[in-house]
């Protein structure tokens, strides 16, 4: 570690601790989660977070750069996924009418009916692996903090229009 990393943050330092404890919670909770809908929809949470930022999106569509900057999980990959969830019929690919290099990725209406199924067994794991552990003042606290630390990283592709 360097001297200015050492100074800064030393190992007894309790943002560390919480750090380590928010990673290791992080994992565990997406972890079960990703159980949960494969066990009672055969969906992984990877699929499961194509299809919400679909649903959420204008008309149910995003352009693939902008689905990649908006999904909470593995960004990596993210093309064959597509590919894949294409192929079950879930998304379709369209053209973009302004750009012809760039292609959106469009919720069907399989994928649609897929994330609704799924939405009440992934929002009640929420509840019981997440939410159910927060008083409503925690909760507003830690909501504080992670918009804090969120904001400066916030990317221009996150906030492009959708055409």
């Amino acid at each position: 570690m360097s001297k200015v990393a050492e100074v800064k943050l030393r190992r007894d330092d309790q943002r560390l601790t919480t750090w380590k404890l928010f990673l290791e919670s992080y994992r565990r909770v997406l972890d079960t989660l990703d159980a949960e809908l494969q066990s009672e929809r055969g969906l992984s949470l990877s699929r499961y977070d194509v299809l919400v930022q679909l649903f959420s999106a204008p008309d149910h569509r995003l352009r693939m750069n902008q689905l990649a900057s908006r999904i909470l999980l593995s960004k990596s990959g993210l093309t064959r996924l597509i590919d894949r969830m294409e192929a079950e019929g879930l998304v379709e690919r369209a053209s973009s009418p302004t750009d012809r290099r760039g292609s959106f990725a469009v919720l069907t209406p399989r994928g649609e009916q897929v994330f609704r199924e799924a939405a009440p067994i992934h929002l009640d794991g929420i509840h019981k692996h997440f939410a159910s552990h927060l008083t409503a003042t925690e909760a507003k606290a830690m909501a504080k903090a992670f918009e804090k630390i969120r904001g400066p990283l916030i990317s221009a592709a996150e906030c492009a229009p959708t055409d």
